[in-house]
């Protein structure tokens, strides 16, 4: 592999931008970073680590609530400073909210509407 084909973690104080996209219906389910780390963490389990900024660690998607992401596919941006990871989500919610996906705020005329599917509910899953 060359230079372009890897993440390059020193672009950006070590973090690369994480798509994560579902491998069936392609819809986008969540951003998020990952390190070097967690990178390689992730292509040794075959299931997605990322980097956490707010709690500064290691990240297994679905460690607390079950919703694990299955890599399926991994791609590299033409910059190297982001990576998309095609996943089968389990557990069918991507977001902490409980939605599918965290893209469901969705800009209509001069306001804001959601638009998803509430998959559980966030405080009988992480009890806050």
């Amino acid at each position: 592999m060359g230079a372009k084909d890897t993440p390059d973690f020193d672009k950006r104080g070590g973090l690369i931008t994480a798509i994560a996209q579902d491998h069936e219906t392609r819809e986008i389910l969540m951003v998020a970073y990952m390190n070097a780390e967690s990178f390689q963490k992730t292509l040794e389990l075959g299931e997605v680590v990322y980097w956490s900024t707010s709690r500064n660690e290691l990240w297994h998607k679905g460690e607390s609530s079950g919703n694990t992401q299955v890599l399926k596919e991994l791609r590299v941006d033409c910059d190297g400073d982001a990576v998309l990871l095609i996943v089968e989500q389990k557990g069918r919610a991507a977001c902490h909210t409980g939605q599918r996906s965290c893209f469901f705020r969705v800009r209509d005329g001069e306001g804001w509407r959601e638009d998803g599917e509430q998959v559980f509910d966030p405080a009988e899953v992480y009890g806050k």
